[in-house]
């Protein structure tokens, strides 16, 4: 082969070997910025309206089409019910309550619904005084409240479904609509937070950083807001968004 030849045929090789190299760089993390990560196992703080999340939170997809991610995820739930017809980007899942009957999201078509993932041994637990006060406060107007119990961050949601139910309950006087124990991060997690998480509008998407984070959903299931762990749920930001969501039409 003559020089010419051979060195055409290398640039090829040269060529060929960069773009296999580019297409395994991991994606750079567009989650938005917010009250902080727990990265650390330390809980999330600060007031912004969105968490941030690591690099590579949402983990990446192998070629058989199974995910995979770093982070196992630490807790236990059903994550495993399949919904039928689901539209991208809308809360439309079928998901089980706590005393394991299930429910579909689609139900809840013409509510405001703030979807929040909670723990029995957290120190944001006193948190379900305020999403309780919010129930009591925008029930009749049309807000519903869901809690998702998750054993992710700390393993602080260890117990049964049983005992989760006897706790909010007899602690808190829980009333508002409770849920069996999910998994809201990790490889397996479970397809309502998948769509929480990475289906939502860019500005809400990224892994759930703590207990207690809160998405807001408008009367069509789709996310319209977001709010940090440590954001109140009773304080003026929330009720805000809240107040404008049952308003919309």
């Amino acid at each position: 082969m003559s020089v010419l030849g051979r060195t055409l045929c290398l640039s090829v090789l040269f060529s060929v070997a960069g773009c296999a190299k580019s297409s395994d760089a991991p994606a750079d993390d567009t989650s938005g910025a917010g009250s902080g990560s727990a990265g650390n196992g330390a809980e999330a703080s600060g007031s912004g309206a969105t968490e941030a999340s690591g690099s590579g939170a949402t983990g990446t997809v192998d070629g058989s089409g199974t995910e995979a991610s770093g982070d196992t995820g630490a807790g236990s739930g059903s994550g495993t019910l399949t919904e039928v017809g689901h539209m991208e980007g809308r809360i439309d899942h079928t998901v089980k309550r706590l005393d394991g009957t299930e429910t579909s999201l689609q139900d809840y078509r013409g509510k405001v619904m703030l979807v929040v993932n909670v723990a029995s041994e957290c120190g944001l637990t006193p948190q379900y005084e305020e999403l309780q006060a919010l129930h009591t406060a925008y029930e009749a107007r049309g807000l519903k409240v869901l809690g998702f119990p998750a054993n992710e961050f700390g393993s602080q949601e260890p117990g049964t479904s049983t005992e989760i139910a006897t706790f909010c309950s007899s602690r808190y006087g829980v009333t508002f609509d409770m849920f069996d124990k999910i998994v809201v991060k990790g490889v397996k997690i479970a397809p309502l937070y998948r769509t929480l998480t990475t289906e939502s509008p860019e500005a809400f998407q990224g892994e759930i950083a703590w207990n207690f984070a809160k998405f807001l959903v408008d009367k069509n299931g789709f996310v319209i807001n977001r709010f940090a762990p440590t954001t109140l749920p009773m304080s003026a930001e929330v009720t805000a968004a809240i107040e404008a969501a049952l308003t919309a039409p």
